[in-house]
């Protein structure tokens, strides 16, 4: 199965690219000693003007843009760790696949048919996928936020926290600005930046964001249709497979040995594995085993498509929550086998966890306390060496256990 680079933004983008490789050099510089340099809020804005001005805003968007411009306080109460990484793939399914979303999403596909279809025929995305985003994301287009965008980034720029990161979606703001994709007023959106009924951040926006039938900028604040093809456009532009499920529901079988995770669908035939729904598995293409509750829970194989979602937000748990609302929404029972309770290990036991098992030279990403596929497949390579059976790359207490040698 092909591996993808993580984005680090739920939209991330090329930013020599499209903004110009002198914007990254000026945003390295304030966080390596600019931003001590800055004394004020307002000095730090100003030392953005470079960045700007190489993005090729002019000196009068820059300087409308940011009068009269202040830190947000809220933004330091707000959670840095997101519900989707820090909590059991049941329990936020059980909130975000909820039998009102499911009939809301109904509706809404019924409703934006037009749009939907036009988008699927551009794109090759399935219209109950894009329904399902947009359901998640601003609860179909009725929750995009009314934070100040342009504020909350300069203010997460400031803090510091991923500084180089929101610099960046400030000039792209900027450039939305210079180019007349949006209004001042317009710029709102959550309090992470995220901006409209997709919740694009800007530079997602530049490079996303697209009319339904064309002509004039893309309105994805206000505009229903607008938003879907944007969302579309966002997956097709991410490497979507047209026909492609991104998550099925299989049953193992007896004595399954949990070897291989990663297989073509020829494969997973071989060995037994078959559809939970009684369908058959796709002609071509491969999947990885995913058990989001370990062996003792529902069984799927995920797709490329399932870490195209991943791009829009690179949780599991929110990519499930897609892929599981998508295929409610279009009327197929999932899953079929019931959920076990099982409690998430702390964030600082899967950081514990993820050094531990770098140490054996099982798992090359950071220790960011988030079970993602890289944790996830270090769990399973540990096991398989240390005889642990079922060898399910589920993290449990247990497992941190023979880590430490206990």
């Amino acid at each position: 199965m092909t591996r993808r680079l993580e984005p680090i933004l739920c939209a991330s983008i090329d930013r020599r690219r499209l903004l110009g490789a002198s914007i990254h050099a000026v945003g390295a510089f304030w966080l390596a000693g600019g931003r001590a340099k800055a004394d004020t809020f307002e000095a730090f804005l100003q030392g953005l003007w470079p960045s700007a001005q190489a993005a090729g805003v002019s000196r009068e968007t820059f300087e409308a843009a940011i009068a009269g411009l202040a830190p947000d306080p809220s933004i330091s109460t707000k959670p840095r760790a997101q519900a989707e990484f820090i909590v059991s793939i049941p329990a936020y399914l059980a909130g975000a696949v909820t039998n009102g979303r499911v009939s809301r999403g109904r509706a809404v596909a019924a409703e934006l048919a037009g749009p939907l279809g036009r988008a699927q025929a551009r794109h090759g995305v399935p219209s109950e996928i894009v329904v399902a985003i947009l359901g998640v994301e601003s609860n179909f287009g009725t929750a995009a936020g009314g934070a100040d965008a342009l504020r909350v980034l300069a203010t997460l720029a400031w803090q510091g926290h991923r500084a180089e990161t929101f610099i960046d979606e400030f000039v792209a703001a900027l450039v939305m600005l210079e180019k007349g994709y949006a209004t001042r007023a317009q710029l709102r959106g959550s309090w992470a930046g995220a901006m409209g009924q997709p919740q694009f951040m800007p530079s997602a926006y530049l490079k996303f964001a697209e009319s339904d039938e064309g002509g004039g900028a893309p309105d994805i604040w206000r505009s229903r249709a607008d938003s879907v093809s944007s969302i579309a456009n966002f997956l097709a532009k991410s490497g979507w497979v047209a026909g492609l499920p991104a998550v099925i529901e299989v049953r193992l079988p007896d004595g399954f040995d949990y070897a291989a995770f990663d297989l073509d669908f020829a494969r997973w035939r071989a060995l037994g594995v078959t559809r939970a729904d009684g369908g058959a598995l796709p002609a071509n293409g491969a999947a990885s085993l995913y058990l989001p509750t370990g062996a003792g829970g529902p069984a799927f194989l995920i797709t490329d498509n399932f870490e195209v979602i991943r791009q829009y937000n690179t949780s599991d748990a929110y990519a499930m929550s897609v892929a599981l609302l998508a295929d409610r929404i279009a009327g197929r029972e999932i899953p079929r086998a019931p959920w076990p309770k099982v409690a998430p290990l702390p964030t600082a036991d899967v950081k514990a966890m993820q050094q531990l098992l770098s140490a054996r030279g099982l798992y090359q990403g950071t220790f960011d306390g988030k079970l993602g596929r890289a944790s996830r497949n270090a769990v399973h390579a540990f096991q398989l060496s240390a005889g642990i059976q079922p060898a399910d790359g589920f993290a449990t207490k247990e497992v941190l256990a023979r880590l430490r040698g206990r």
